[in-house]
């Protein structure tokens, strides 16, 4: 999954999270990893609801419309 990665700067004590020995960077891991299966699942069945439903979709927009359209009233 994603790693974030940033790079260490010299008045910094950071040292390589989790025991990694990284090289000029500190490499976090398991952070959000969680979240983002959520949200690939999410999007995954919102790709496939789109494909299988288009009605669902329309409708969401109808709803939007006129929900905003109620405030600008």
């Amino acid at each position: 999954m994603t790693q974030h990665a940033r790079n260490k700067e010299p008045d910094t004590a950071l040292g390589a999270s989790a025991g990694i020995d990284a090289r000029d960077r500190d490499v976090t891991r398991g952070r959000g990893r969680r979240l983002e299966i959520l949200g690939l699942t999410l999007a995954a069945g919102a790709g496939v609801l789109f494909v299988v439903r288009p009605e669902f979709y329309e409708a969401g927009v109808h709803i939007f419309a006129t929900r905003m359209a109620s405030l600008v009233h």
